[in-house]
């Protein structure tokens, strides 16, 4: 180094070091607020309490020394040292989250533990005639979650259907009804309470989870006739069918398209939108089979079959409701979708072909795709960073939508 170099570095104040005892979750309850300007959407977006997220910028502010927000009844603002800390913040919490998920990605740690959950799941890929042991291994997978603690829960009938009601703190007017997946012989709205209830506090909405009927017991059209009297009874409530979000995952999604056209057919009030993830809904095999990168992560090939001949039990495929890719002009009409799912996901091309035919008939249809390679990846919401983000994104397209 030049002795100019050496007397410049020397006139250079080092800059004090911050309080050892600041954490990232005060920097991240910091941007939620700042980003909300609103206590109890940032403790939603959180799966916090108020209270607790109080108590993080409070304790954040004491560490640095000066008032970050201005608080009043009505409303929250960023002074001018929060206005200064938001963008720094928001810079180190990704490049901090960035070196993570690489660390992640490399070591394939949510991969493998993916995999090992769905494990005993796919291992009845092969085997046949053993549904109730499939239907327990498929609630064990679910059971390995737990709701939101924010989220109360409660039971209903729902039109007749036994249901479970999930209430965020502070609920927006309306509600969303999902649809739990399964392969329509398996799952139950106490087994979904995780992802309804994470569902419950991204959107800040009531969502209702019906449990409704299964195959083989109760074949087609039990499940769409329990899903419709669920949503009839939501409107009994004296909820505006345009306050009301219609979702489902994996066959639920499909089961949510059949209860659209179900409602279209018989002309009665349609919702505001609805939320497909991960959908299943070529139940007529019209598409090719994808295999998929990791037989293990899936359920896939005769048991997806079975599944869905226990289902229809008979029941001639040339009907929309359980065909809409075979009868696309029958979405015509259908509120906005918002269809997500995975790139590695072996049904991927069932959601991209929905998307496509949908928007062929002026349907707004928007198609999300994040980088997993499971299928049914919202299930993994606890530990998986694109489920969240997937979540944000229905929160978003539900605040716009209802």
């Amino acid at each position: 180094m030049s002795d100019l170099n050496k007397e410049a570095a020397a006139r250079v104040l080092a800059l004090p070091q911050a309080p050892d005892a600041i954490e990232l979750r005060h920097l991240r309850s910091f941007v939620a607020v700042a980003e909300e300007l609103n206590f109890g959407r940032a403790a939603a977006r959180l799966y916090l309490s108020q209270p607790a997220l109080s108590r993080q910028i409070r304790g954040l502010e004491r560490l640095i020394g000066c008032d970050l927000l201005s608080r009043s009844t009505h409303r929250v603002e960023l002074t001018l040292a929060g206005d200064a800390l938001l963008d720094k913040a928001r810079k180190l919490l990704a490049d901090v989250d960035d070196a993570v998920s690489t660390a992640r990605s490399v070591g394939g740690a949510l991969s493998e533990r993916a995999a090992r959950l769905w494990k005993p799941v796919a291992d009845h890929n092969h085997a046949d005639g053993d549904e109730r042991r499939l239907a327990a291994e498929f609630e064990a997978l679910l059971a390995k979650f737990d709701p939101p603690p924010e989220v109360a829960i409660r039971p209903v009938k729902a039109g007749g259907v036994p249901s479970l009601r999930l209430i965020p703190e502070n609920p927006r007017p309306g509600a969303v009804l999902h649809l739990h997946g399964g392969g329509f012989v398996m799952g139950s709205a106490y087994g979904y309470r995780p992802l309804a209830g994470a569902l419950a506090a991204a959107t800040e909405t009531t969502v209702v989870v019906p449990d409704y009927n299964l195959a083989p017991e109760a074949p087609f059209p039990a499940a769409v006739e329990d899903s419709v009297q669920a949503y009839l009874w939501l409107l009994d409530q004296g909820i505006d069918p345009g306050q009301v979000i219609i979702s489902g995952d994996s066959s639920g999604a499909g089961l949510a398209v059949s209860v659209l056209l179900w409602i279209k057919r018989h002309e009665l009030p349609l919702p505001a939108g609805a939320v497909l993830m991960c959908p299943w809904v070529d139940l007529a095999y019209l598409l090719p089979e994808s295999v998929p990168r990791d037989p293990q992560l899936v359920i896939t090939g005769r048991l997806m079959r079975r599944c869905v001949d226990h289902y229809l039990a008979g029941h001639p495929l040339d009907d929309p409701i359980v065909n809409p890719l075979g009868f696309p002009e029958a979405m015509a009409g259908l509120p906005p979708l918002l269809i997500q799912a995975g790139t590695g996901d072996h049904l991927l091309n069932q959601a991209q072909d929905l998307a496509e035919r949908a928007r062929e008939q002026a349907v707004e249809a928007a198609l999300e795709l994040y980088p997993v390679a499971t299928h049914g990846f919202h299930l993994f919401w606890p530990f998986l960073p694109e489920a969240m983000r997937a979540l944000e994104q229905v929160a978003d397209f539900v605040r716009k939508t209802t």
